[in-house]
Parts: structure tokens; sequence; C-alpha cells
């Protein structure tokens, strides 16, 4: 099943879970610590009905003050989006709203991997690997794929005990990106 037909079919917390997912996996370009996602992370476990917690309005104000930025013009554009999937999240998870956070963290995302990957060069992003076709496609921009997809599937095949896996697929995929985001540092310097 393509990335499209599974954000297609997730329930609210499923959609929650993988837009936080993408923000969780792009925390290194907003410099937040590790641990800052943690209370939406614990809303999304508090959850019932297949809605987050109670705590994911309150734990999204605290992310966001933790997460303040400069200055927009200071930051380039694989930071602006990062910042821009952050200010875009849903106070009141709602289905629509979720789903319209989750395919736009999506993209957003996949279009940061691609922009810090350096094998892609000034390749656009065409969103066809969206839709299951990923020849060519760079291999951080893969990568992402293939962890979106993994998050996605598991709260499809394991409803809230997902979550732990889904946490773990992020924590992954933030890690290599703090590598890359390092390398990038290193390389300007």
């Amino acid at each position: 099943m393509s990335l499209v037909e599974l954000i297609a079919q997730a329930d609210t917390r499923g959609l929650a879970v993988s837009g936080l997912a993408c923000l969780d996996r792009c925390l290194p370009l907003l410099d937040g610590d590790d641990e800052v996602l943690r209370p939406l992370w614990a809303a999304l476990a508090a959850g019932g009905g297949g809605t987050p917690g109670p705590d994911w309005a309150e734990g999204l104000e605290q992310v966001r003050g933790k997460l303040a930025g400069p200055d927009a013009a200071d930051e380039d554009e694989a930071v602006l989006l990062a910042r821009r999937m952050l200010d875009a999240a849903p106070a009141d998870c709602s289905a629509a709203e979720a789903r319209a956070w989750a395919d736009a963290c999506s993209v957003a995302s996949l279009r940061i991997h691609r922009l810090l990957d350096p094998v892609a060069g000034d390749a656009p992003v065409t969103g066809v690997e969206r839709t299951g076709a990923v020849a060519d496609v760079p291999p951080l921009v893969a990568a992402e794929l293939r962890r979106q997809t993994a998050v996605l599937e598991l709260l499809a095949s394991h409803g809230p005990a997902g979550l732990r896996g889904a946490l773990d697929v992020s924590t992954e995929g933030r890690r290599v990106l703090r590598a890359v985001v390092s390398r990038r540092a290193r390389g300007r310097t």
C-alpha cells in the first residue's frame, strides 16, 4: 500500500502519530533535545477512542514555547519546513485536522530529507514517491519514506500498541538526521 493510501485509511490517532513522528525525525533542525516532544507522545498514548488524550493541546503549547526559534529570515528552507510542521499542529486533533496535518508533515519531511541528501542535488520534489514510485529516489528520502510507511503500518496493524514501535522508528530517523545536520554544519565552517 502506498503512503498516500495509508494516510487515507488511518484513524485520528494514527494520523496524529504520523504527523508527530515526522516532526520528531526533523527535530534536529529545530535544535530541540530528544525529550522535548515527550508530552505529545504521552498524550497520544493516553488518548482513547482513536484520538489523542486531553493533554495534547497543553503539551503542544509547551513544545512550541521550547522550540520557538529566531526570526524566520535567518533560517534555511529545511528549518522553515520543520518549523511549519510544528506551527501547523492542530490543538484540537479532529479527524480532518489530523489528516491535513499528517499529509502536510509527510510532504514537508520528504522535502527536508531531499534538501539534506547530498546525493539528491537540486532534484525537485515531485511527490510521486508517496504514491509508491520509488525509482531514482535519493537514499535519505527513500529511508524517510520507509519510516513514514512503517509508522502507519505499525498503527494500522497493532492499534495503540504500535505506538512504541512508531516512537522507535522515529528515534532512529532522528539520529540519522542529526548526523546529517551535523555533517552539513561542519561542511559550512
